[in-house]
């Protein structure tokens, strides 16, 4: 495929970055890591990362403004745009030496996601999007799966951890969506469960409490795939936005939503 210079620049700083936590990924044990909160770390690993794609991404466009995983926001010169970077998503996969994280990259134009990358470095899987120019594995094009029966569907979620989410509230929902799929799955990088929507390896996601940068580039990968993203509620529009959000081909977008509405009223009714 042949990509236009803001998505080679995207790439650059991606697998730049990527290459770096490789290095590391073997080092785990040895690792400086510090507690952010409960469950939740930072390695220097991760901020390493992160400071390679703010110098590759601010060489390349010096005007431009940042929101990230660590160093929060960082403005510009240029308000129309804005790079949403996650460094390291799957920190906790990355610490355990589970092979399953990535580096997410986006770019904001006028308040409107318009790129997307996502780099697994350790699968040297790099998922790629533009607006109106398609969704690409590496120099594939992928689309969402075609699945149309809900039995034959996978799904991938995100699990509420100590001291984050609703743990009461998922489980209700597990219960409903479990009850009537193939299967569930537990990836650990909301970017990565957003790609494999993009490349039809999981028919639908679901998570609630997102960050911006958790799903900004898994988003319009997943549009570009020619999937459906929006919160649970049904609304779309909020790819840098944090909360909940909802994806799939046209069906299994609708199936979830259905399920998971369903499992709301249950509890609701404590049933």
């Amino acid at each position: 495929m042949a990509r236009s210079a803001l998505l080679n620049v995207m790439t650059q700083a991606a697998m730049k970055a990527g290459r770096s936590l490789v290095r590391d990924f073997g080092e785990v044990q040895n690792l400086q890591v510090s507690m952010k909160g409960p469950a939740d770390f930072v390695s220097n690993a991760d901020r390493k990362a992160e400071d390679i794609v703010f110098q590759e991404l601010s060489r390349a466009r010096p005007d431009w403004g940042f929101l990230m995983e660590e160093r929060g926001t960082v403005e510009g010169r240029d308000s129309q745009h804005r790079w949403i970077v996650d460094p390291l998503d799957g920190t906790t996969n990355f610490l355990h030496g589970i092979p399953n994280f990535a580096v997410s990259i986006a770019l904001e134009r006028d308040g409107q996601i318009v790129a997307g990358v996502i780099f697994n470095p350790v699968q040297d899987e790099l998922y790629s999007a533009e607006k109106g120019g398609g969704a690409f594995l590496n120099d594939r094009r992928i689309r969402v799966a075609a699945r149309q029966n809900l039995p034959e569907m996978l799904f991938g979620t995100g699990i509420p951890f100590l001291g984050k989410g609703d743990h009461a509230r998922f489980l209700y929902e597990l219960r409903h969506v479990m009850a009537e799929c193939s299967g569930v799955r537990r990836i650990g990088a909301a970017s990565l469960d957003l790609a494999y929507v993009a490349a039809g390896r999981l028919d639908g996601f679901w998570e609630r409490a997102l960050s911006p940068w958790d799903l900004a580039a898994g988003a319009i990968l997943v549009r570009e795939a020619g999937g459906f993203v929006t919160n649970i509620q049904g609304a779309s529009g909020f790819d840098h936005v944090a909360g909940d959000i909802l994806c799939g081909n046209e069906f299994a977008h609708r199936a979830l939503q259905g399920l998971l509405l369903k499992a709301s009223k249950a509890r609701l009714a404590g049933a």
